[in-house]
């Protein structure tokens, strides 16, 4: 064979092997996700959800957050427990879809033995802390991070707040950058003496926004008016140009559920101005005022039997989602109060803005993008 012929075999080989490399890089490169990709992952309320390890999540009364391309459930773990008792701790479950979860386990140790409820996590760009604000016994605790899996580092047992007895809470970062807690204050009172009510103010249970300090670890001061009284369980977030408060009637752990009012205002710190109630069953849902009920009783016409924990704003193939979430109290087939159910669905609105009636789904899907 010529020295021709050999270097002609020689170059028809890397030729065919270049091809086939090629060919390979074009197939990977199909395989991959292309950047702003999304994915349809089902969503199910009817059974519990599972980490990966077949456990049962236990992460109730806290938000769901999305960090560096993953999300995060935080959450009161209750165990076995009453929910009434002290040995409730605050835990958190990671997911890259919304579907596989993994137990971060707890995030905040070696807290003395009280009652802790209502979880909530926010990442501050100036710090580059990730910060996170709790009940603790009728007082606000505020404790920091490095990773949104902590492990935190509590700041503040009791964070000086304009108002003191404080209970539920929920907070919110605005575009720019400005934080504020809603909270729900004054529980106590002769309720006998002070039901039935017909019109606000009720003197117990009442809402508020506070503005926070720039490093989210304190108040400025800066407060509103109360919204309303006999109500726990705020959120607040942003749409557009227009703020959402949502809560109701108080729950107590409640297996009834509650509504969810909602008030709407141009500013995070108000006038919140009242426009109905979207988990209310019938045309009375947009009633002006919406009807109260006994002190943690909850109410009887609700469309969804749980009470609201957040509204967490996630991105979407057509823009933001708003992921409404309530905790299903005593939906735990095993009466364990660890795995009670929590309720998810996606918020639609009307051109005005005001946000539709809830609807009930065992099982629906979303679009969530693929990191």
């Amino acid at each position: 064979m010529s020295s021709l012929t050999l270097r002609n075999i020689f170059r028809s080989a890397i030729a065919l092997t270049t091809l086939l490399l090629l060919f390979n890089g074009i197939k990977t490169a199909e395989a991959a996700a292309p950047p702003g990709s999304f994915q349809k992952v089902v969503i199910d309320n009817a059974n519990p959800r599972r980490d990966l390890a077949g456990n049962i999540l236990d992460a109730h009364d806290g938000c769901l957050k999305l960090f560096n391309g993953k999300y995060y459930l935080y959450g009161t773990r209750y165990g076995k427990a009453d929910g009434w008792g002290k040995t409730n701790q605050y835990a958190v479950y990671s997911s890259p879809n919304l579907k596989d979860w993994t137990d971060e386990g707890v995030i905040l140790k070696d807290l003395p033995p009280k009652p802790y409820y209502r979880p909530y996590v926010v990442y501050n760009e100036n710090t580059h802390k990730y910060v996170l604000w709790y009940n603790d016994d009728e007082k606000m605790g505020v404790a920091t991070a490095d990773r949104p899996e902590g492990p935190f580092t509590e700041q503040s047992n009791d964070v000086p707040l304009k108002h003191r007895d404080t209970g539920d809470l929920g907070l919110f970062v605005d575009n720019d950058g400005t934080a504020y807690v809603t909270y729900s204050y004054g529980d106590g009172g002769d309720y006998k003496k002070t039901f039935p009510i017909s019109k606000e103010p009720i003197p117990h249970n009442q809402i508020v926004v506070e503005q926070l300090t720039a490093d989210y670890l304190g108040s400025t001061g800066r407060v509103t008016q109360p919204v309303a009284g006999n109500s726990e369980a705020p959120a607040l977030f942003r749409r557009g140009d227009l703020y959402y408060l949502l809560f109701d009637n108080t729950c107590a752990i409640c297996s009834a559920g509650t509504g969810v009012r909602v008030y709407i205002a141009q500013s995070p710190l108000g006038p919140f101005i009242y426009k109905g109630n979207i988990n209310r069953a019938g045309p009375q849902s947009r009633d002006l005022p919406s009807p109260w009920t006994f002190p943690g009783s909850g109410r009887k016409d609700v469309i969804i039997k749980a009470q609201q924990t957040y509204v967490a704003v996630l991105p979407g193939p057509g823009g933001e989602q708003y992921l409404w979430m309530g905790d299903r109290w005593g939906s735990a087939p095993d009466g364990i109060m660890g795995h009670n159910f929590q309720y998810w669905g996606v918020l639609s609105f009307d051109p005005d803005g005001m946000i539709q009636q809830l609807r009930n789904h065992d099982d629906w899907t979303i679009e969530v993008p693929v990191y």
